[in-house]
């Protein structure tokens, strides 16, 4: 029997992408429909209960009609879109986290949600590191000048001069997929890595990495880079205290989320001196609004929540997604699914319906 997959792409992870991969690992047995989405040149956002979303409920319960799979990355499920498409069984997204899956309703209907830990790992840790070196040296405002006919040689000046890595204390604050990654960039660059995580064994750091306490991090570390993920416990983790704590002349960098940093206080601090400079990819509301401070604050790097915007990352979300469709199919274990109550106990899709 064929099996209707809607690959419902975006402009990122176009839905060539995905139909390609799922034919490429199911084979001929699967009718593939195509669904673009607005998103990126249209801002994802809130679509009924579900959030960081892109296109309609309409548009999606239209193009599901019939389908027992949806590949996506920006899709929403809601509950009138699962109550509306009764064959829907699989419902996969390339992301790190399905916060575009109601997973309440999801499990009510029998549908599995899959999403794609780790698959923008390597693309975001490299723009993170771009950030760090292109803070730490004032890379952009060199650019700027040198453009602008301004030869900077006052940036020899010791008092203008760049923070370095060889030999510089950096403070990770979160040490996962993305963490890790950094830490063992920064080890090849001669730096000391110091990291905040509660969650991670100390047994899980690599003789290059020494695990400190929040406060000690702060203290210690010319360099701050912000790996967390954003929940109840650590919104707001970095405020105005923690920024206090800082050394006099740190670099705070942050490719995680916008939510756990005060961005009044770190335009605050940037202006008094007291940060070297701070490098951003994501901001509590996005796009940053053109009054934001942060745009006019001196020594900041910014860039708009690009740092997993890599073809490699495209290919890979295209490809752990269509994996799922296969194991589906194949009648094997789902490899990572949201909600596991709609699988039996082996890990196996059970039809909850």
């Amino acid at each position: 029997m064929t099996t209707t997959v809607l690959a419902a792409g975006d402009r990122f992870v176009l839905p060539g992408l995905l139909s390609d991969a799922v034919r490429a690992r199911v084979g001929a047995d699967v009718e593939v429909r195509e669904l673009e989405l607005p998103w990126p040149h249209v801002p994802f956002g809130p679509v009924a209960e579900v959030q960081e979303a892109s296109g309609t409920e309409e548009e999606l319960v239209t193009a599901l009609r019939g389908a027992r799979v949806c590949v996506t990355q920006m899709a929403p499920l809601t509950e009138r879109v699962l109550a509306a498409c009764p064959d829907l069984e699989l419902f996969c997204v390339g992301r790190g986290g399905p916060v575009n899956a109601n997973l309440d309703a999801a499990t009510r209907h029998g549908v599995a949600v899959c999403f794609a830990p780790g698959r923008n790992a390597a693309a975001t840790a490299e723009h993170t590191l771009g950030l760090i070196l292109a803070a730490a040296r004032r890379i952009p405002d060199l650019h700027a000048d040198l453009r602008a006919g301004r030869w900077r040689g006052d940036f020899y000046d010791y008092d203008n001069c760049g923070v370095g890595i060889e030999g510089a204390a950096v403070g990770l604050v979160g040490y996962g997929a993305i963490g890790r990654r950094v830490a063992a960039a920064l080890s090849a660059l001669g730096a000391r890595v110091l990291v905040y995580d509660p969650y991670v064994a100390e047994d899980a750091l690599p003789e290059s990495a020494a695990r400190v306490s929040l406060g000690d991090l702060l203290a210690q570390a010319r360099i701050v880079s912000l790996h967390a993920r954003l929940t109840a416990e650590t919104e707001g983790l970095i405020g105005a205290d923690e920024i206090a704590a800082m050394r006099p002349g740190a670099v705070l960098v942050n490719c995680a989320r916008g939510g756990l940093v005060d961005y009044g206080a770190v335009r605050r601090a940037l202006e008094s001196g007291h940060l070297h400079a701070a490098a951003f990819d994501v901001y509590p509301e996005e796009p940053v609004p053109p009054g934001s401070g942060l745009l006019r604050a001196p020594n900041v790097v910014l860039t708009p929540h690009v740092a997993g915007a890599s073809r490699q990352v495209a290919h890979t979300a295209a490809g752990m997604v269509a994996d799922e469709v296969g194991r589906l199919l194949d009648g094997r274990p789902l490899a990572h699914c949201a909600n596991p109550a709609v699988l039996d106990a082996d890990g196996v899709y059970r039809n909850g319906r």
